[in-house]
């Protein structure tokens, strides 16, 4: 077999391969192209999406992993890259409330999209709380300004850039927790939780995140929660059919054993078939920490050695399950978050003491609720997601699956699905061991580097390879962050790193 690891012809288009569909690689291989360069797309699995791909099991259809889109303009800029609008291929609904959040104790607290709405629900809970909702509401926003829109879509690459985000660091607090920060503003426990648990949702810990993740509550506000009709794998059929009109290509079932390297520079790829693939860039959606240790087991590292990843905290993990009723449950919203009674200490037993409790939280997500379609007829489609430690806990998933979906399946019977045991028509689990097979995450971590203030911005893996040139980095595990906003976004800033295409900055060390 011919090995294509030369340079290619400077009289030819240059070429940019890329490792993994997410929404992150998707992303990289239209601003690529739109770039001029000659892009293709390796993905492992036999679809596109990574973890937003969907799947089809018994006439349901399941999202995978993200389920909701808080920034379309994000998504709107690939459309236009294109010359498309938007718009013509996809149908995003927003949604109002966004989701309800249900206590222990019974009671609920209803996240509006209409500010009127939201003092009201404040109101209901606690009116002692309202004057400092409204001033924490005014400190995300200024969070927001900071940590998204003037960092957010920027490279971090340089230790000077860390230093000058500094003052606006100390001003926030950034030092302290989500939860600490957000214990400043109100007190009532059920507001506490509704404005403190969103790192959850990119892999954090509420009670050690930085607080600079506060800014997610205005991040909604400012956007709104939209839901795109025909689920997350709607996005992802919408982003091929842009990749393949723009010439592009895709190909599934092509594994990535290797990325070659020669003179410390990324010269293409080796599938595990053996067929060498030569590139003047490589970028990487894949898991950081694998594509540093596995994909570049054999280059020299001086920043992201195997060391380091090793020392790395990592993000919790989720068990997922999915299933499919027989019935319809009309009363039971779009987004629902049931938070169990010891919500913070099994928070520590799944980040610090890393076992498997009895009890859980969970996140169950109903998209029949607004997109019957993805169900047969009188029937509803449903994931619930429970937040675990990854695979350092030792827990034998072949063995405590199924009891712990049974745990699941009776809570949710007593809560808000009765009789669902004699309803179920389907079902499928996913577990932090299909994180590590399915995935490749280093310890089935579901949102790989764990976001704390010492592994954000310049501290995280860059998007721009520090160890070997010509290789770039999106997705969660590099900068700015897990989420389907920051991963587009990881995607974005590769604008500003990437070399133009038939430049000589696009074929030597750069």
């Amino acid at each position: 077999m011919k090995d294509e690891r030369q340079p290619s012809n400077a009289s030819a288009p240059s070429r940019a391969v890329v490792i993994g569909s997410g929404f992150g690689g998707l992303a990289a291989a239209v601003r690529l192209r739109a770039r001029g360069y000659d892009v293709t797309v390796l993905e492992r699995l036999d679809r596109a999406g990574g973890r937003g791909r969907s799947f089809v099991q018994d006439g349901f259809t399941f999202d995978s992993g993200p389920t909701i889109v808080t920034a379309p303009f994000l998504f709107e800029e690939l459309w236009q890259l294109c010359g498309r609008r938007f718009s013509d291929d996809i149908d995003l609904r927003a949604l109002d409330p966004y989701y309800r959040i249900v206590f222990d104790d019974g009671g609920h607290f209803d996240a509006f999209a209409d500010d009127a709405a939201m003092q009201r629900e404040v109101a209901r809970i606690a009116p002692d709380d309202l004057e400092g909702y409204d001033r924490f509401m005014q400190h995300s926003e200024r969070l927001f300004r900071i940590g998204f829109e003037k960092f957010g879509h920027v490279p971090i690459d340089s230790l000077g850039q860390m230093v000058s985000m500094v003052p606006d660091l100390v001003r926030a607090r950034a030092d302290r927790s989500v939860h600490a920060v957000v214990s400043d503003y109100v007190k009532h426990p059920y507001l506490r939780f509704a404005l403190s648990y969103h790192p959850l949702f990119i892999g954090g810990n509420p009670f050690r995140a930085s607080s600079i993740y506060c800014m997610i509550s205005y991040f909604e506000r400012h956007w709104g929660v939209h839901y795109a009709m025909g689920g997350m794998g709607a996005l992802v059929n919408g982003l091929v059919g842009l990749i393949e009109g723009q010439g592009s290509t895709i190909r599934t079932n092509a594994e990535v054993a290797e990325v070659t390297v020669a003179n410390g520079r990324a010269t293409g790829v080796r599938l595990a078939s053996g067929e060498v693939i030569a590139a003047d860039i490589v970028v990487s959606n894949a898991d950081t920490a694998t594509t540093y240790q596995k994909l570049l087991a054999g280059a020299p590292r001086k920043r992201w050695t195997d060391s380091k990843l090793d020392r790395a905290s990592y993000s919790m993990s989720c068990f997922v399950w999915y299933f499919g009723t027989k019935r319809q449950y009309p009363d039971v919203p779009h987004h629902t978050i049931l938070v169990g009674e010891r919500y913070r200490e099994h928070i520590a037993d799944i980040f610090d003491r890393k076992v498997l409790a009895e009890d859980f939280s969970l996140y169950l997500y109903r998209p029949t609720a607004t997109d019957p379609s993805l169900a047969p007829d009188g029937c509803d489609s449903f994931y619930a997601l429970s937040p675990v430690p990854h695979l350092d806990s030792g827990v034998d998933w072949s063995t405590r699956a199924e009891p712990y979906r049974a745990a699941i399946e009776r809570q949710l019977s007593q809560t808000l699905l009765p009789g669902l045991a004699d309803e179920i028509a389907t079902s499928r689990l996913f577990t932090p061991r299909d994180f590590q097979d399915v995935l490749l995450s280093r310890k089935g971590a579901a949102f790989g580097i764990e976001p704390v203030l010492t592994q954000s911005a310049w501290f995280r893996p860059h998007n721009k390879s520090e160890d070997i040139d010509g290789l770039y980095l999106v997705g969660a595990g590099t900068h700015p962050g897990a989420g389907v906003p920051t991963v587009l976004s990881s995607a974005r800033v590769l604008d500003v790193v990437v070399p133009d295409p038939m430049s000589t900055a696009a074929r030597v060390a750069v």
